[in-house]
């Protein structure tokens, strides 16, 4: 046993080879074949699966929606929402932007006009 424990001060190389363990997981699914396809990364993201419910009533009544199903829409009205926001921003900072080129335009008109005309005897002259 002392022999093996000089071995392994002696050689500390040997230690931290040993040592190394992979912490990456291996992706199972073909990425390239699904992005090929146009599917998404994740299968169970989306599809019948996650969207329908998973059971009906015979008679006809609507099946209350399960709880990631209530988290999942609510998430997508919040991003509805986020959306139509930020159009009407940008809309807004358009028109805001085209009005303000409209008056700094009509500025610099309004000095080359006033910059122009005659003054002192000259104004005198033309009449």
């Amino acid at each position: 046993m002392l022999k093996l424990s000089t071995l392994c001060l002696a050689n500390p190389a040997v230690i931290n080879a040993q040592r190394h363990v992979a912490l990456s997981a291996v992706r199972c699914v073909d990425q390239g074949w699904r992005a090929a396809k146009g599917l998404p990364e994740n299968p169970n993201a989306f599809g019948p699966l996650t969207n329908f419910p998973d059971y009906t009533y015979l008679d006809g009544r609507p099946t209350p929606l399960g709880s990631n199903q209530h988290k999942r829409l609510l998430k997508q009205q919040e991003i509805a929402a986020k959306i139509v926001e930020l159009s009407s921003e940008l809309d807004f900072a358009k028109e805001r932007h085209e009005r303000l080129k409209k008056q700094a335009q009509a500025e610099k008109q309004r000095i080359i006009q006033n910059k122009l005309k005659p003054k002192g005897h000259l104004l005198l002259k033309k009449k």
